[in-house]
């Protein structure tokens, strides 16, 4: 929610992290990431009406990536207790008694605005740490086979996550480690999760939240209406859908952008312009509020390591601020990024994690963990 109003406020200019390798797309890769691909691309929708705009030529610079570089499988997952066929993208742990990191984004994204993350990881750690991005329900590529699936409460969200987990990994003893990250709307989530899943005895390292505090995401909500009228309606092309987040410093890494963003678009035939937004973020305000009270509680009652990784120097809330002099959590600020800090540079936020992941799954016995002071 606070990319918005971030944005609204000015977003600070940041050097481009350096660009990732260019994709060497394997020729048998599914179906579902072939459409992905650059060569499957629908066409630019119907004609327009006269008196509108032409339609915008597509920007072959902006043009879309597969997944396929960042991330090992790309899966459905059916969760028969949620109604749900979840997509996530996965690559595990090369070691049996590895760790994984269980990445959860922010409202109107997906579990590809953590590729470029995921992809540091996994290289940082010489595949030792394992990475699973999930796309929420109503988000992605992830549907449901309820007629009704527009509460995006909270708790629903949380439901969901716990009945992915225990999809994934069914047996606590035999699943491997867990660390949870999540961005923005992501991360009250994952700490609401975080204890039930220690009351089933799974072994969780550590929490990650990213740029979401919760003082400052409830005082931006009486502006939210106003600040989502400055946001495109829809959009000719992808190309110019990803152009629009370069460009407005939405996302300052063009790379990031350009494997993420498609899948926060759909195409409508009909609709004009041709391509919506996937999630409407209008269409959630009714839980805004759910996600974000009671977030500083949960986060430092949550028995295990925490972080808290904020792209600028906003304070922090009377909860968040004690809990710090009382050592309870570790906090990073990293400059030069904005909301979506975690694209703007994957890098940095890798390193972040991984050495988190580092002091906390491999402490000593006996040694308190960063955050279980």
């Amino acid at each position: 929610m606070s990319d918005l109003y971030r944005s609204a406020l000015g977003a600070r200019l940041a050097k481009l992290p350096p660009s990732l390798p260019a994709d060497d797309y394997a020729e048998d890769e599914d179906e579902d990431e072939e459409n992905d691909s650059i060569g499957d691309l629908p066409g630019s929708g119907p004609a327009r009406h006269p008196h509108l705009k032409p339609t915008k030529v597509p920007n072959p610079r902006f043009a879309p990536i597969s997944a396929s570089a960042y991330f090992e499988q790309a899966l459905q997952v059916a969760v028969p207790p949620r109604g749900l066929d979840c997509r996530v993208y996965y690559t595990a742990a090369k070691q049996k008694d590895g760790t994984v990191m269980i990445c959860h984004h922010g409202a109107g994204y997906s579990g590809l605005s953590l590729a470029c993350f995921a992809k540091e990881v996994t290289e940082m750690t010489k595949g030792e740490c394992g990475v699973l991005s999930i796309d929420a329900r109503r988000h992605g590529k992830t549907t449901s086979t309820d007629s009704d699936d527009a509460d995006l409460s909270i708790d629903v969200l949380v439901a969901d996550f716990l009945a992915i987990v225990e999809t994934i990994f069914p047996n606590p003893v035999s699943a491997p480690t867990l660390l949870f990250v999540g961005h923005s709307m992501g991360g009250s989530v994952i700490t609401r999760a975080c204890p039930l899943l220690l009351e089933k005895k799974y072994r969780i390292a550590g929490v990650s939240v990213l740029d979401v505090v919760e003082g400052f995401s409830i005082e931006a909500l009486p502006h939210m209406n106003s600040l989502l009228n400055a946001r495109p309606d829809g959009f000719d092309s992808l190309e110019e859908a990803i152009e629009w987040h370069v460009t407005t410093n939405t996302i300052h890494n063009i790379a990031s952008a350009r494997v993420s963003i498609p899948t926060i678009i759909e195409h409508k035939d009909g609709s004009i312009p041709p391509y919506q937004w996937r999630t409407p973020l209008r269409s959630t305000a009714p839980y805004w509020l759910s996600w974000f009270q009671g977030l500083s509680k949960s986060f430092l009652n949550a028995r295990t390591a925490r972080l808290l990784v904020l792209a600028g120097t906003d304070r922090l809330d009377k909860e968040l601020m004690i809990g710090q002099m009382q050592g309870k959590f570790q906090m990073v600020v990293v400059p030069g990024v904005g909301h979506m800090l975690h694209e703007d540079d994957p890098t940095r936020l890798a390193e972040i994690h991984v050495d988190f992941w580092r002091r906390n799954e491999r402490v000593l016995v006996g040694i308190k963990k960063v955050g279980e002071l």
